[in-house]
C-alpha cells in the first residue's frame, strides 16, 4: 500500500473555493482502479491550511493516476493556487487496527 500526505498553503478567504476547484479530481480519483482513498480537508485548526490524504493499492496504481493527471488534467483548471505545497509518499509495508 502506498500512503500520500500532503499540506497547502492558501490564502484563508480563498481555502474554501480552493477545496472546491478539487471535487472534480476528488471524484475522478476515487474512481481509479486502486485508489482506496483521495480526499482534501481544510484543516480546522489552521485557516489557510489544506490537508491532502490519499491511499493506493500499490505504486503501480498511483503511477497510473499521475499518469492521468498528466496527459489528462481535470477540468476546468482549477484558478487557485497554493502559495506552497508539501507533498510525501509512503511505502506501507502492513496494517493493523488501532483498537
Amino acid at each position: 500500500m502506498i500512503v500520500v500526505g500532503g499540506t497547502f498553503e492558501v490564502d484563508p478567504a480563498q481555502r474554501e473555493a480552493f477545496l472546491a476547484e478539487r471535487v472534480a479530481m476528488m471524484r475522478r480519483s476515487r474512481a481509479e482502479h486502486g485508489c482506496l482513498e483521495y480526499s482534501f480537508g481544510a484543516d480546522p485548526v489552521e485557516p489557510g491550511r489544506v490537508v491532502l490524504f490519499e491511499r493506493w493499492s500499490d505504486q503501480a496504481a498511483l503511477d497510473a493516476h499521475l499518469a492521468a493527471l498528466r496527459s489528462d488534467p481535470v477540468q476546468p483548471a482549477p484558478q487557485i493556487i497554493a502559495s506552497s505545497t508539501s507533498i510525501v509518499l509512503y511505502d506501507v509495508s502492513g496494517e493493523r487496527r488501532l483498537v
